[in-house]
């Protein structure tokens, strides 16, 4: 029995700056593929993400509500994650569609609706990771002067 599902996608904006059609595209027809009905998708925003996701620091956002058995989510999630314009996903079972969503989603639809291009920022992010050997010595040189202060106060008391 198919169950009514709310998914969130972060998509690649490269593919947004391919045009939004064809992203939205990709993941309404997976959906579709696995036996889905799409009832509503949108746009929801551009954002900075909070950490990088596949070596992009901002990403699309994609609001999907549709109706899938439950026994297809383990198939399109399977091919959700070998997309390489879907960066992330989330499914969670809601009860109905909330009319707004119904309202945003076909305004998005009218032949005067744009997408305004992502911002050129979402490159890829640049490693910035630490080594453990210099780490190692920072905290050794930071306990020294503190571990020295406590046995000077510990023989005066």
């Amino acid at each position: 029995m198919p169950r009514i599902y709310e998914g969130m996608f972060l998509i690649d904006n490269d593919a947004v700056r391919a045009g939004w059609a064809q992203a939205k595209g990709v993941v309404t027809a997976l959906i579709e593929k696995h036996g889905g009905k799409v009832l509503a998708a949108r746009r929801w925003g551009e954002r900075v993400l909070a950490y990088p996701v596949r070596r992009r620091r901002r990403a699309s956002f994609l609001l999907a509500y549709y109706e899938i058995p439950g026994t297809e989510i383990p198939a399109l999630t399977r091919e959700l994650e070998i997309q390489d314009s879907v960066l992330r996903y989330l499914f969670t079972k809601v009860e109905l569609v909330p009319a707004t969503e119904l309202e945003l989603a076909a305004a998005e639809e009218a032949p005067d609706f744009a997408v305004p291009e992502p911002p050129a920022d979402d490159s890829q992010a640049e490693d910035t990771t630490v080594t453990a050997e210099s780490e190692s010595d920072d905290d050794e040189e930071d306990l020294e002067p503190a571990m020295a202060g406590a046995e000077d106060e510990e023989g005066r008391d």
